[in-house]
């Protein structure tokens, strides 16, 4: 009879560990969102982060999106050719990337580069103990590694998300213009008429959904984290992959919310 229960015992298992750790990162997200909003605040942890999640992430945000914007701008011109609509170039690339590739792109971006940096600093503070030097000295781990970064990710991969969509847009605007024929007057005028309001702020409200992922997925690895350099070296890989993963399934949840008919 055990024989014949084994493979229920390893479901049980897999399934109370899946479980666990999604209640793990239920309970942490809500720990980062109720210590942004109670003092003491550290500006310069905040500030520091805007920073790094920000500025340093606009040229590869920006490289990311205008060679995505050219690309799919080739592709749609070769696509709809075969239907002899070969209008409908400005219209598509519009579109998708700001309803689908500017915030997914971007998001990705700042997992790869963001997240792995946020799991591999904290990770390296558990390991030489300056976590616990912070707790010795009353100051809350969750309030000063946490919370900044969160909101600060919250706050500026919107923006970033927003840069992309326009860089993305003027690469295939370039690749159009330059390499396919078109108007250059008439192409932004299809942009711009064919994109609406709910467009945009779907395309942002991923964009703060992303960076929230992204941020507390870095911090929630870096805290539970192993010791030694292995520790940090799995900490960082399991950040990204599971932002990664995150970002997608978040990104699906979101399409369906804001245009589900």
């Amino acid at each position: 009879m055990s024989v014949l229960l084994k493979p229920f015992n390893a479901i049980g298992r897999n399934t109370l560990a899946i479980l666990t750790v999604i209640g793990d990162l239920a309970l942490f997200l809500w720990g980062a969102l109720s210590h942004i909003f109670r003092p003491p605040f550290y500006g310069r942890e905040f500030l520091s982060a805007l920073f790094n999640i920000g500025w340093l992430s606009l040229p590869v945000v920006g490289l990311t999106a205008v060679f995505t914007g050219g690309a799919l701008a080739l592709q749609i011109y070769d696509g709809s050719s075969r239907f002899s609509v070969e209008s409908v170039v400005p219209q598509i690339v519009a579109i998708g990337m700001v309803r689908e590739l500017g915030p997914v792109l971007v998001g990705l971006m700042v997992a790869a580069r963001v997240t792995s940096s946020i799991a591999a600093e904290i990770a390296t503070m558990k390991v030489t103990e300056q976590i616990d030097a912070l707790v010795t000295l009353s100051t809350h781990p969750m309030k000063y590694l946490t919370a900044p970064r969160v909101l600060a990710a919250a706050i500026v991969v919107p923006v970033l998300v927003g840069i992309g969509d326009i860089i993305g847009i003027y690469g295939g605007f370039l690749v159009a213009t330059e390499n396919l024929g078109f108007n250059p007057a008439n192409y932004v005028r299809n942009t711009v008429d064919f994109l609406h309001l709910n467009d945009i702020v779907s395309s942002l409200v991923k964009g703060c959904a992303f960076g929230v992922i992204a941020a507390v997925m870095g911090c929630y690895y870096g805290m539970n984290s192993g010791r030694g350099a292995q520790g940090v070296g799995q900490a960082t890989k399991s950040s990204v992959q599971a932002a990664a993963v995150l970002i997608l399934a978040a990104n699906f949840v979101l399409t369906g919310l804001f245009f589900s008919t």
